[in-house]
């Protein structure tokens, strides 16, 4: 998409702090971070939210989990406890309309999140 932030990051149009990469995946760290670790786990691939990307039902969204999983073991944050987190549509707080994960850790987590 051409307009797309997160089309732009992974065309590397816009710079951003990329963390892992894999052929159909890009984790990258959020400029806004909540947690000592927040990174953000997206398809290269345009997918509008999580519902879509479900609905691709191609391996992707196995993919995107992977690569969350390894962003926490770079980060070291793997074993003590980490959130993963898909905002779908904007009730839910999605702005970019790119699906992507939060990858959040390195502090205690409360729940309900809010």
């Amino acid at each position: 998409m051409k307009d797309c932030l997160f089309c732009k990051i992974v065309a590397k149009e816009i710079p951003a702090e990329i963390v892992y990469e894999t052929g159909r995946t890009l984790a990258f760290r959020d400029i806004d971070p909540k947690a000592p670790t927040h990174v953000l786990v997206i398809p290269k691939e345009h997918h509008a939210d999580a519902a879509a990307l479900a609905e691709a039902d191609d391996g992707l969204t196995d993919e995107v989990l992977k690569t969350a999983h390894a962003v926490a073991v770079l980060d070291q944050v793997a074993e003590s406890g980490y959130r993963v987190v898909f905002n779908t549509g904007p009730a839910a707080g999605q702005t970019v309309f790119h699906t992507h994960a939060h990858v959040l850790g390195g502090r205690d987590l409360t729940w309900p999140p809010g």
